[in-house]
């Protein structure tokens, strides 16, 4: 029987698993109960496990010595009110699993499932190492997300290779999408103040309304992607965030603006945050001025050539060719790009869409087609075997 066969038996177990941790949320750093909910089901499978972690992360090993092959899931949730009348909806006010991180945390409890016993059977050599990670969401004040940590705290230290996979609510379910090279997208912020002078709305003379300096400077940013970027790069710059002003009738003093820089190329990344000066200054031309403060977000996912190769072909062996597709370039985040900057790396997207309704990510209608936890449980638990028997 191949693993897919046998995840499909533990079906029931895993949307039960996942459902409980659905109901269950918690947001980033304060996974407590779900990491409760990991060591428990560990512990039941005999598999031996630390927690605590990069502060709520649980890090177990399936057998002992090298090779050592990385298997990972992240377990927090985000501060959304979930909208979808189900049984398993989230008893915690105002947090949701609106990612999919639930799944994650069910897919990798069954890879454990399915190796302990190959394991203790002695059909592996080496170890495998279940990385159950805390805070991809979100980081600490310090800019910290789990990854970065887990990764700090040397969880990766002993680890040959790692592999991590994202159920994804917009593409077909049990389809796997995978691709060599950058995937997912740097993710950096913004805050900025323009700086004017306050005044009477009807002697606009007598001021430096900042309302229209900050115009020019939105227009000059929203410019620097379509006119100074190389177009064979892949690049964005939004300005989300845009407050001034109390009264109809006062000019006021700044105009505070914040937004999001994606990227793949480090060059890139350097021009677009040198290019968001040079159109904030636009205000230092009629007299005003500016701060910014940038925010360093998650570098970008690149998946190592050969291991992408890898996990290509373990897909299409164990789902057949048909259900692997090639993946498109992410301008989404992911903080496993910290793993994968530590060692060799693959990140796959498995589809998950649960009907013909929108269920985007981050949105309180965010939903998956269960069906699909047996196959991620398996691709994971085959990358691991694979690895283990020499196959990479």
């Amino acid at each position: 029987m191949t693993y897919l066969d046998r995840a499909l038996a533990l079906k029931d177990k895993l949307i039960a698993l996942r459902r409980d941790l659905h109901a269950h949320p918690e947001l980033a750093f304060q996974e407590v109960r779900t990491a409760q909910r990991v060591a428990a089901t560990l512990h039941d499978l005999g598999i031996e496990y630390e927690t605590g972690v990069a502060t709520t992360g649980v890090v177990a090993r399936l057998g002992e010595g090298a090779p050592c092959f990385a298997l990972r899931a992240d377990m927090d949730a985000l501060p959304i009110v979930e909208a979808n009348d189900v049984a398993y909806k989230s008893q915690n006010a105002g947090v949701m699993h609106a990612c999919g991180h639930d799944a994650h945390t069910a897919c990798l409890l069954g890879a454990a499932m399915l190796l302990s016993e190959d394991l203790k059977q002695g059909k592996l050599k080496g170890s495998v190492k279940l990385l159950f990670q805390p805070a991809e969401e979100n980081a600490d004040g310090l800019g910290n997300s789990g990854a970065k940590l887990m990764v700090e705290a040397g969880a990766l230290n002993d680890v040959a290779a790692v592999v991590g996979l994202h159920v994804v609510s917009t593409l077909p379910s049990n389809e796997v999408f995978v691709r060599a090279g950058p995937f997912m997208a740097a993710a950096d912020a913004f805050k900025a103040e323009i700086i004017g002078r306050g005044g009477h709305g009807a002697y606009p003379q007598e001021a430096l309304d900042p309302v229209w300096l900050a115009a020019q400077a939105i227009n000059a940013i929203h410019g620097i992607v379509p006119r100074r970027m190389d177009p064979t790069q892949h690049g964005v710059i939004s300005v989300c965030v845009v407050q001034a002003g109390v009264a109809e009738n006062v000019i006021p003093e700044l105009v505070r603006l914040g937004g999001t820089i994606r990227s793949f190329d480090p060059k890139v990344r350097r021009q677009l945050i040198a290019d968001l000066e040079k159109a904030l200054s636009i205000a230092r031309v009629w007299g005003g001025d500016y701060t910014l403060r940038l925010l360093d977000g998650y570098p970008a996912l690149a998946n190592d050539p050969q291991m992408a190769e890898f996990a290509r072909g373990m897909a299409r062996d164990l789902l057949g060719a048909a259900r692997v597709k090639e993946a498109e370039l992410q301008m989404g985040a992911e903080d496993f790009s910290y793993m994968a900057q530590a060692k060799p790396a693959a990140f796959l997207h498995l589809g998950a869409k649960k009907d013909a309704a929108s269920r985007p990510h981050h949105s309180p209608v965010f939903d998956i087609d269960e069906a699909v936890l047996p196959t991620g449980a398996a691709l994971l638990a085959e990358a691991a075997r694979r690895y283990l028997t020499g196959n990479a």
